[in-house]
């Protein structure tokens, strides 16, 4: 099949749309997928299985903006699932699959498509999350987002983690986190929280 009529791009790449929490990530996403959608592009969306905040079958903002999506368990069913004449592949929180979603958005890139993904690009802690540092390694364009510090206003690129709970994944909105900048992120208080419990307040 050719590159004239497989309705591929001739020229794939990969774009990364990352921030903090509540910086507008997936609705950049959807605003990127609903703009291949106006210029009559054959798209698909994906997202892990595991985020069932908002809608099980969608991808879902904050503010609780939506667009149809395929759930999938690992980043190789996302390979098994494009189909031959999609154009545009968009996945969405990326940092819940493993490493091999950057070889994945690689090799869909390579057969021409144009990739669109987003996640966080740190933790709670503040470190580098999951699979994303690979990704903005690899990426041909990245997006950074930022929300809004609730604490002082400025630009926030930090999400803290607002109540004591253990490991790097815990699904929540702003019952669990809120957008920080740098001078106001605590990358210690929910450990601090967990120990002394939920009388602590933030210094």
């Amino acid at each position: 099949m050719s590159w004239l009529n497989s309705g591929v791009l001739r020229h794939g790449q990969i774009e990364v749309i990352c921030g903090c929490m509540f910086s507008g990530k997936t609705e950049a996403l959807i605003t990127q997928i609903r703009r291949a959608q106006i210029a009559r592009l054959r798209f698909q969306v994906f997202k892990p299985v595991v985020d069932t905040r908002y809608s099980i079958d969608a991808v879902a903002s904050h503010d609780r903006s939506e667009f149809p999506a395929v759930n999938v368990k690992s980043a190789e069913e996302i390979l098994r699932l494009v189909e031959p004449f999609t154009e545009v592949v968009g996945i969405d929180e990326c940092q819940f699959f493993g490493g091999e979603i950057a070889d994945v958005a690689t090799a869909l890139a390579s057969s021409g498509r144009r990739v669109i993904v987003a996640g966080l690009d740190t933790d709670w802690k503040g470190e580098p999350f999951g699979p994303m540092p690979n990704l903005l390694a690899i990426a041909d364009i990245i997006h950074k987002q930022y929300a809004i510090c609730v604490v002082c206003g400025a630009p926030a690129t930090r999400t803290q983690r607002i109540v004591g709970a253990d490991g790097q994944f815990l699904l929540g909105s702003t019952d669990s986190y809120e957008a920080r900048c740098r001078k106001h992120f605590d990358p210690t208080f929910a450990e601090r929280l967990k120990q002394i419990g939920p009388s602590a307040e933030f210094s």
